[in-house]
């Protein structure tokens, strides 16, 4: 056989097997199966018959994962592999369905959500141009109008975006206020000389607070922690007083990061306070609502975040209160002015500037990430299924299952309760 032939034959059997992998056949065999499966994983699941954490150390898990890495796929169907892979891969995670589950931050989702994320995800669809997530690119907008809406901002007044964590969220919401704070340090930089520029946190705020100062090149010593009262809560006069102080020092404030709720024991910060505090001393309020800001769809617990349309600046997560999968985390200005604030550079080859009307929908413009997921399928199939009162009822039910069980641990006489939990 010449090289020619040898070459042609080895480009048949490449397109053979791409051709395999792209099987429309195969995919709705699989599809089906993946039906029949997580059917049965969430019948044995939700009816606790089986372990809820299924623990091995990492380096027997990675051992297992390389061992089939290097193991050519069975002689059998791709049907039948696909089985059996799925079927280890739900057997071997951890069953955050079950009952029994409790720990860190990561709901159980509502599952059809995942159905859902799964369409923008086997037909990839993209969202750093408009062009290629047109309708992910409009649920996006249109999830952000509502929220929000809710959220108590004036229609068209105010502006957001979806991206990939609370963590992301606040340093896209923290950049957009240093770079409306400090006019030109986009194209310049954090000056060397002079005094440094501050973020002042509330003293409980989550780690991505300070790790944004460092990313953002202020450094994390610049993160001045405000103190709390005696239920862990921003302390709206002693930060009155501390913003004084910076101020006589000549001290640049970017921002006020408050809670709604502070990650170690669920403390909502007195917003209307602390946003007169803001208010009085002019300077940037964000709210890192991510855990608790979804109380504003619930009619019970809306008044844990009462002046949450005052900040300047909000990050809400829909994966955890609003119990979809990880990741979709909103982030919203209060003055839609500061929506382009954040990223601050052109890319013509990307973004048509003979288009300009389409930058508000090219979300690769005002987000971190160029290539973007489309994150909110999942919180939109679910809105559409069940409808908006789905998600009260999961926090007001939430919630109560903490208050139940607080009241369990104070009755009993060998534990005492460290606080009274205002959320979940």
């Amino acid at each position: 056989m010449t090289t020619t032939s040898t070459a042609s034959t080895t480009f048949t059997e490449s397109r053979k097997r791409i051709a395999a992998a792209f099987d429309p056949r195969m995919l709705g065999a699989a599809l089906g199966q993946l039906g029949e499966l997580m059917a049965e994983h969430f019948e044995r699941v939700e009816t606790s018959q089986g372990a809820v954490l299924n623990w091995r150390e990492p380096e027997a898990n990675i051992a297992d994962v390389r061992a089939s890495l290097r193991t050519e796929p069975a002689e059998d169907t791709p049907d039948a592999r696909f089985r059996a892979i799925a079927a280890e891969m739900l057997a071997r995670g951890q069953n955050l369905h079950d009952p029994r589950y409790l720990g860190h931050q990561v709901p159980a989702c509502v599952p059809l959500a995942g159905v859902f994320d799964a369409i923008g995800s086997i037909t990839n669809q993209v969202m750093a141009a408009y062009e290629m997530g047109p309708w992910a690119t409009a649920i996006e907008h249109a999830l952000v109008r509502e929220l929000g809406e809710l959220i108590g901002f004036p229609a068209e007044s105010f502006a957001g975006l979806v991206t990939h964590g609370g963590s992301l969220a606040n340093l896209t919401a923290l950049l957009t206020a240093r770079n409306v704070v400090m006019a030109d340090v986009w194209q310049r930089g954090v000056a060397r000389e002079g005094p440094r520029p501050v973020i002042v946190a509330q003293h409980d705020a989550h780690y991505s607070i300070a790790r944004a100062a460092g990313i953002m090149g202020m450094g994390t010593d610049q993160v001045i922690r405000s103190p709390l009262d005696a239920r862990r809560r921003l302390d709206p006069a002693r930060l009155d007083l501390l913003l004084g102080e910076l101020k006589a020092v000549g001290r640049p404030v970017i921002a006020v990061s408050a809670c709604a709720c502070a990650t170690p024991v669920g403390a909502f910060d007195p917003l209307e306070a602390v946003a007169d505090v803001c208010q009085r001393h002019e300077v940037w309020l964000h709210v890192d609502a991510a855990h608790g800001g979804a109380a504003v769809l619930s009619e019970r617990h809306r008044s844990l975040v009462v002046g949450l349309e005052r900040a300047d600046s909000i990050v809400l997560d829909a994966h955890k209160m609003l119990f979809v999968p990880a990741l979709c985390a909103f982030v919203f200005y209060k003055n839609r002015e500061h929506r382009f604030a954040a990223f601050q550079q052109e890319a013509p080859y990307l973004f048509d500037p003979s288009a300009p009307a389409l930058a508000e929908y090219d979300s690769g413009l005002r987000t971190l990430e160029c290539t973007k997921r489309a994150a909110v399928f999942g919180l939109y199939g679910i809105w559409r299924t069940f409808g908006r009162q789905l998600f009260a009822d999961l926090i007001d039910v939430t919630f109560d299952l903490a208050q139940r069980f607080h009241a369990k641990l104070t009755a009993a006489p060998d534990f005492e309760p460290l606080h009274e939990p205002q959320c979940n």
